[in-house]
């Protein structure tokens, strides 16, 4: 008879996996013991049939990733049967996983009148539910959970210790009588009494009401779509667009799916994925643009949810300022959401770790949150432990150890302590879980940003290295560690230089990657205020009488067109950039589509959306050299929009069609140049620019005529939620 040691490595807790070796031992007649070790699983196996059971570990249940099976003698002798021993601290080199969607499995139980979990709105299973929004330590057991203050009742326990059933050792098992329990209160936080407070939720949602209703990962506001508006005004976000929840036929009524977007929506991440509206003008209360953020319910109270509302969509936004961390606690979001709610869906189990929902779009992340992080990624940097502590917009961090790097989920705008303390948070919690002992803190090339002065004092502290990497080869080198070209667009970042950069084109391998093209540097007027007030931004490239006209002929007066003009003209607070993103605002704001950004990425959005109904034409592009790099004018560029919109030679749609497209093929000229001049096939493309299909397609559509591989993140975001990992990746390269 065989015997063995296996140690098994990866993502092995929290997935069920001791009950996945127990019931495989136990069908291969094998006796021993399973145990956890920290993050590993630790297997004492006897037997003839050994070798099929490790490669039943390398497969493991469907939420485990194996990085090893490691398989050593055993000698002693092993008890008769098979057991799953209580935990024990061990190694720290694997990771609890994602929240991921209720299974079909634990719905059809919620839904089937005779079964135990009928109606109950937590019911999960191995195979599902929360995960990393209910941890407090490793190893994953019921008391390292915010599950542990509800003990098990006489039926909860009897599933949890048979080998049966897909519940043995699930330690979210809940039910009715012995789980967290559902609640509602009206708009000052007081109880109503209600039989069914999901009901009870429903049919206010259906009366017009907005309630804010508390998730896996933290509270959400909704609204029926006749509620939008007024939601939004209590917000203060005019505006901006809102994601919709939905069940499937009611998603494929409302927009365009292929089959990736299709796979994606129903996958067990439940991601919000942007679809392109069958009615680019419906549903303007949510939606102005002519795409709509729609996601599938993903827990048994949305599911509950859904089957008492009347109304087929729901608008669903994360309970949080823009900007600050998603809102978890009822008593603050009972301060913080007061005068823009109507009432609150709550529960009573306790949420560890906030996330909020992740954002898909053509198959590229845009948030990266529930259901993909905390993301794993394999990934040979060497054998110092890293810390990237990301940028200071759409921040997360990023530990490298081992083999791995670790991605945490979105945490929000680094710009103001409470989101800095919740970056802080994140980064103690993962580091605690990997048992990281940081070599050095990697962090933005901006002096002045929080996360910077963080990692400067966390580094001092420790008495370890600090490296400072430039945002947008950080954003390379999130793509790809190959020799490459590489493309960044995106709004704002600070270059060697000390101007501020967002259209770089780089040539090189990481951590030499060169800046051999870009746009060419424009005036910032008021510097923040452009970003704010696009029209500055305008009149920044092109300051000329005509645009003065433009202003005047909108309302600006003569003394507000004077200032402009003189600063301008004195540099006063005028910041030269070489962003992309303000380029397009630019535009957005020469075609009077967007005067004011009251959000994120609103001016170029605008943009997009006319664009996408309209028909692009090839406009001469003009390059230029400029310290040993080829520069792309953007004042020619927008020369020639200025052109043709002050004169009506098309419509505003085709303008801004044409304006993309140009400009993305400058950009790609600029790469396509620069490949051809040092022999190098492929180009890396990141930013959050990138996330624009027009844009993206264009640039890839160019680089492919010229024979050029063009490659893209896949499993981390195109914009800022990439950089924390391109920071370890050159941190690691520049430590040797």
């Amino acid at each position: 008879m065989k015997q063995a040691l296996i140690t098994v490595r990866g993502v092995v807790q929290g997935v069920g996996f001791r009950p996945f070796v127990y019931a495989e031992a136990v069908r291969l007649g094998l006796s021993g013991t399973v145990k956890n070790l920290g993050s590993e699983v630790e297997v004492r196996a006897a037997g003839d049939r050994i070798d099929e059971l490790v490669e039943a570990l390398w497969r493991g249940p469907p939420l485990a990733r194996i990085d090893e099976v490691r398989v050593r003698p055993l000698e002693g002798v092993v008890p008769a049967g098979f057991a799953i021993l209580p935990s024990a601290e061990g190694s720290r080199t694997g990771l609890i996983p994602p929240d991921v969607a209720t299974c079909e499995r634990c719905l059809e139980e919620i839904d089937c009148p005779s079964n135990r979990y009928h109606g109950y709105w937590a019911t999960s299973c191995v195979d599902c539910g929360p995960r990393y929004s209910i941890i407090r330590d490793l190893p994953y057991d019921r008391p390292m959970t915010s599950m542990e203050r509800f003990p098990l009742c006489d039926g909860c326990a009897g599933e949890f210790a048979d080998p049966a059933s897909r519940r043995h050792h699930a330690q979210t098992i809940a039910c009715p009588v012995c789980g967290p329990r559902v609640s509602l209160h009206d708009a000052r936080g007081n109880t109503v009494r209600v039989e069914d407070p999901i009901r009870a939720a429903a049919e206010r949602l259906d009366a017009g009401a907005i309630v804010a209703m508390r998730g896996i990962g933290g509270f959400h506001i909704a609204c029926i779509e006749e509620s939008a508006e007024v939601l939004k005004r209590r917000l203060g976000r005019p505006e901006q667009p809102l994601a919709v929840m939905a069940l499937p036929d009611t998603v494929e009524r409302v927009a365009v799916l292929d089959r990736a977007e299709r796979d994606a929506l129903h996958s067990r991440e439940r991601p919000i994925v942007v679809l392109a509206k069958r009615n680019p003008d419906a549903f303007p209360a949510i939606s102005n643009l002519h795409t709509i953020g729609m996601m599938l319910p993903y827990t048994g109270l949305h599911h509950l949810l859904f089957q008492h509302l009347s109304h087929p969509l729901l608008v669903m936004t994360s309970a949080n300022p823009p900007g600050y961390p998603m809102v978890t606690g009822f008593d603050r979001a009972i301060r913080v959401l007061s005068g823009v709610v109507d009432a609150f869906l709550t529960h009573d189990r306790p949420i560890v770790n906030r996330c909020d929902d992740s954002v898909v779009r053509d198959g590229h992340l845009i948030r990266l949150s529930r259901g993909y992080a905390p993301l794993r990624t394999p990934v040979d940097l060497g054998d110092r432990c890293l810390l990237g502590v990301g940028p200071e917009l759409s921040s997360n961090a990023t530990i490298y150890r081992e083999g791995h790097a670790v991605t945490s989920p979105h945490v929000g705008n680094v710009r103001n302590p409470e989101t800095l303390a919740y970056l802080v948070e994140t980064i103690e919690k993962l580091g605690d879980w990997l048992g990281a002992r940081y070599d050095a803190v990697v962090h933005d090339l901006h002096p002045q940003f929080l996360s910077t002065r963080y990692a400067r004092e966390l580094a001092g502290g420790l008495g370890i290295p600090v490296l400072a990497v430039q945002h947008h080869r950080a954003h390379i080198a999130s793509v790809t560690r190959e020799r490459c070209i590489g493309i960044a667009i995106d709004g704002v970042g600070y270059g060697d230089d000390g101007t501020v950069w967002g259209g770089e084109v780089f040539a090189g391998q990481v951590p030499a990657l060169d800046r051999v093209g870009h746009l060419e540097p424009v005036p910032m007027p008021g510097g923040d205020l452009a970003t704010r007030f696009p029209e500055r931004m305008l009149y920044g490239i092109l300051p000329e009488d005509r645009v003065l006209d433009l202003l005047a002929a909108r309302g600006w007066t003569e003394l507000e067109r004077d200032v402009l003009a003189r600063q301008t003209a004195r540099r006063v607070n005028t910041p030269l950039a070489s962003s992309t993103g303000r380029v397009l605002d630019a535009a957005a704001a020469l075609l009077g589509l967007c005067r004011e950004r009251t959000y994120d990425g609103e001016p170029a959005m605008k943009l997009e959306a006319t664009a996408a109904r309209g028909r692009p034409d090839a406009w001469p592009l003009e390059f230029i050299s400029s310290g040993g790099a080829s520069v792309l004018s953007t004042r020619a560029l927008m020369g020639e929009l200025a052109d043709r919109a002050l004169r009506g030679r098309a419509s505003v749609a085709d303008l801004a069609a044409s304006f993309q497209a140009n400009l993305a093929r400058g950009i790609a000229q600029l790469a396509v140049d620069a490949a051809r001049e040092r022999g190098i096939g492929t180009v890396a493309l990141s930013g959050g620019v990138a996330i624009n299909t027009a844009i993206r397609s264009t640039i890839q559509e160019v680089c492919r005529q010229n024979g050029l591989d063009c490659i893209t993140n896949r499993h981390l975001p195109l914009g800022d939620g990439c950089i924390s990992f391109g920071q370890c990746v050159i941190g690691a390269a520049l430590l040797g």
